[in-house]
């Protein structure tokens, strides 16, 4: 043992099997962001402290929980994955924070059966938090008992904590709202302190009374800070700016965590319909996807095939179950090939469900004792399905149903039955008791106006696939939905929430005509979302998109985008130990290419150092990164790495597609060096004509000679981010400054003008790929500029597309002159506004 170490043996806090950390299905534990460790089954449903300590942290849903052992070292144990959603149910603590515990003592008891159906995984990390001063030398592997030693240790004493060198006095500060729908559990925690890595800055979190190192996970962890709250972070050091910023951001993204689910119950929230709404025999519901649809009713016959309890003889039995267990599997993984992404995530659920072993096991116990297959299944699956119709949770009271649909497929597949129900008749609104995502699929869709249940809730799968079908649809409804008679006219009103029985001619014809003009503006907005983009008195305005991966590409092509003008590149260099090579970028921006077909694409070179500095390119530190080495600076610095994206991007098919955007540009000289070096490999790759050569305008410097770089170059882009903080003197970093970093401030403005003066004397394009672009109040603005392109997030192209349509060039250049002359950026928006307000009235 290292001198000075003291060895820490934990124990096994359950009965399980222990697996290597990382087979978790979760990148955060796999791959050791919150510390190292092994990963148990559990196959017991208490608990129990792995070694003596004091309880530090215990999250609020009671899946987690820390110990600081007598040895010093922080033990995480986090019961499952994705067990943060259960907000508690099925978690029962047994200790308080602050409590001292001795080894096997019960901390947590959970429900397992429970837990087990609504976790992605019930793998259980147990782990050393924090730990760079320890080291695993013993792991136990396979089937262990609890209480038996699991994990050896050798930590290090820990010493005095000392302030980090180099750190400065100056402090940024911001007040960040907490996005993520289960606050700052194990995961987010991870990838703060991941996502702090690059910087030497000290970054603490404060919330009410508690406060955390950001880079320590169990810290975060005990913060406590939940959806909605707000924290205020603090920053201080040389790089403090960039740490916040990086941290900021990512709190903000969500980090994937955003929760569609609660989207989706804000969307199906119906009010009571008013008088005016009601009609004459009409049956209320609660929407679980909105529309409008005419049609005749369809009582879908949902009686399961009937069950006999006792069975044959149990070969027999266990055999007529494992072939109607594959047949059902087949059925399932081909219509998850075949269906949309919504169905796909379904019946993946479905799958995994129907391979549990714990399911089959308790069939097969059954058999064993001379129950038939079919009962046997459906006792295993009810089983489970009453648990869940237990929880306060209506989500997971709702997964009872995908467990009701498993039992009615799998006994169909025993009784050789292959239909969900009879031929639809054309516009059918169909009408069952509840309706399960199996049948629903099943369903001759074309012919399929919409649906109505008695049962069900506005969060079910079934809810969920109606919704990415733009299927009309209406649950909870009642019994008196089940009494309407096959062939019944009826509307279904599933925005109001109401269903009309028996409606008269008129009233139906006044319906078909609100369905028609509804297809028709969907219709329009399709169309009109893929046609380019031309303002109200003929002048072309391209939207384009801002990409970050090839799945943004695919996005982009989607929400209608004519082009991609800045496909940052960076995301292929960070966050790992060397750079990529030629081959691994060409693949990913042939793919772009592929997913934007024909479509012209502007790669951004390199864009590293300042605020995005990588570990594989040694730099100084330098005073204010952001006016220091970066950019193409940076690269021209390391011509290998330059050359190496340049030919990637040339090497990409069809030839002339891609074109290439130099980031930080400022002076001539820095476009000549690209352009020599550009020529040099088209010769190499055998490229007749180089790709075009742009650059990025985001300094003032470059604004004021755009006109002397316009002539070196094919076209010119603003990125309004860095130009705005560049323009004010202001860090866009800094929370006491950041409502004044506006790109609609008239020197902005002006920078921008000077950009499209200087472009049009050589006849060279201007786009703008910075924030404002998609920014409402901003974009008649650009447009009366000069500026001919706009690139922006995928999501806001419809919108910006229908907006530009509206303007008449004239008008906006008459706006943006006024513009200029404003004393900031307050006055600019008002009048932008009042300007708006004018051309709808």
């Amino acid at each position: 043992m290292t001198p000075g170490a003291v060895r820490l043996t934990l124990y096994s806090p359950f009965d399980g099997v222990v697996i290597p950390l990382r087979e978790v299905p979760d990148p955060v534990f796999a791959d050791g962001m919150m510390g190292d460790g092994v990963a148990i089954h559990p196959l017991s449903d208490t608990l129990l402290a792995p070694c003596d300590g004091v309880v530090t942290t215990l999250h609020a849903a009671r899946h987690a929980i820390t110990l600081r052992s007598d040895a010093g070292v922080d033990v995480l144990v986090h019961i499952g994955i994705d067990t943060v959603a259960l907000k508690g149910d099925g978690f029962t603590a047994h200790v308080r924070e602050g409590q001292r515990v001795t080894t096997g003592a019960p901390l947590i008891t959970f429900a397992l059966d429970r837990v087990a159906l609504a976790a992605r995984s019930l793998a259980t990390p147990l782990l050393v938090v924090d730990g760079s001063s320890c080291s695993i030398t013993e792991r136990a592997m396979g089937r262990v008992r609890a209480g038996e030693p699991i994990m050896t240790i050798e930590a290090q004493q820990p010493s005095v904590p000392h302030r980090r060198d180099g750190l400065s006095d100056e402090v940024h500060s911001r007040a960040v709202t907490i996005s993520m729908r289960h606050g700052i559990h194990a995961r987010p925690a991870a990838r703060i302190a991941a996502a702090l890595k690059p910087f030497s800055a000290r970054v603490t979190f404060h919330y009410g009374a508690r406060q955390a190192d950001g880079r320590s996970t169990v810290a975060l962890l005990a913060l406590g800070a939940s959806l909605g709250n707000v924290v205020r972070i603090e920053a201080e050091g040389s790089d403090a700016a960039m740490a916040l910023d990086a941290v900021s951001d990512l709190i903000a993204s969500g980090m994937g965590e955003t929760d569609q689910d609660d989207i989706l119950v804000a969307s199906t929230k119906v009010a009571a319909p008013s008088d005016a709404e009601s009609r004459p025999g009409a049956l209320r519901g609660v929407r679980a996807s909105p529309g409008l649809a005419v049609g005749v009713a369809y009582r879908l016959d949902n009686a399961p095939p009937s069950l006999e309890e006792n069975g044959g003889p149990i070969a027999e039995e266990r055999a007529s179950l494992a072939d109607a267990l594959a047949t059902t599997h087949a059925r399932l993984a081909s219509l998850a090939i075949q269906g949309s992404d919504a169905q796909r995530t379904i019946l993946d659920a479905h799958l995994a469900m129907l391979e549990d072993p714990t399911l089959v096991e308790c069939a097969h116990r059954l058999i064993d004792e001379g129950r038939s297959a079919g009962y046997a299944w459906h006792r295993a699956l009810a089983d489970q399905a009453a648990l869940l119709a237990e929880v306060d949770d209506p989500r997971l009271r709702e997964r009872a149903a995908d467990l009701r649909d498993l039992d009615r497929q799998v006994r169909r597949a025993l009784a050789g039955e292959t239909q969900s129900g009879g031929a639809l008749p054309d516009s059918a609104i169909l009408i069952a008791d509840d309706l399960l995502p199996s049948q629903l699929i099943e369903l001759d869709l074309p012919r399929l106006a919409g649906f109505c249940t008695e049962r069900g809730g506005p969060t079910s799968h079934v809810a969920i696939l109606a919704a990415g079908m733009g299927l009309p649809s209406l649950v909870a409804m009642g019994a008196d939905a089940l009494q309407i008679a096959n062939g019944t006219p009826l509307i279904l009103d599933a925005d109001a929430g109401f269903l009309e029985i028996d409606p008269t001619a008129e009233r139906v014809s006044e319906v078909a005509a609100a369905i028609a003009d509804r297809r028709n503006r969907r219709a329009i907005a399709l169309r009109d979302a893929e046609m380019p983009c031309v303002t109200a008195d003929g002048r072309r305005i391209e939207i384009f998109a801002n990409l970050g991966s090839v799945a943004d590409a695919e996005q982009a092509a989607r929400h209608g985008a004519e082009g991609a003008g800045l496909v940052r590149t960076e995301f292929l260099f960070l966050d790992r130990q060397q750079a990529p090579d030629e081959g691994e970028q060409r693949a990913v921006y042939q793919a772009i290419a592929d997913a934007l077909t024909g479509l012209p694409i502007i790669v951004r070179l390199l864009d590293i150092g300042g605020d995005k500095p990588v570990v594989y390119l040694a730099a100084p530190r330098e005073d204010n990164p952001m006016l220091g080495v970066r950019g193409i600076r940076l690269s021209l610095r390391h011509p290998d790495l330059l050359e190496a994206q340049l030919r990637a991007i040339a090497a990409v098919s069809p030839a002339g597609q891609l074109r290439i955007m130099i980031p930080m540009v400022s002076t001539v000289d820095e476009i000549r060096q690209v352009r020599a070096m550009l020529e040099r490999v088209a010769d190499l790759v055998g490229i007749i004509r180089p790709p075009e050569l742009g650059i990025m305008i985001e300094t003032p410097a470059a604004a004021a000679t755009a006109g002397l770089l316009a002539a070196e170059a094919d076209f010119l882009s603003i990125g309004t981010n860095d130009l705005t903080q560049y323009v004010l003197a202001i860090d866009r970093g800094n929370a006491e400054l950041a409502d004044r970093v506006d790109p609609l401030h008239p020197a902005v403005l002006r920078m921008i003008g000077l950009t499209c003066e200087g472009a049009a004397r050589h006849g060279r394009p201007v786009g703008v790929c910075g924030g404002a672009a998609g920014d409402p109040d901003a974009v008649a603005l650009l447009i009366g500029l000069g500026v001919t392109e706009l690139s922006m997030v995928s999501a806001l192209i419809p919108e910006t597309k229908a907006r530009v349509r509206g303007l008449n060039h004239a008008a906006t250049r008459a706006l943006a002159e006024a513009a200029l002359h404003c004393a900031d950026a307050t006055e600019v928006r008002a009048m932008v506004r009042a300007f708006e307000r004018d051309m709808t009235s």
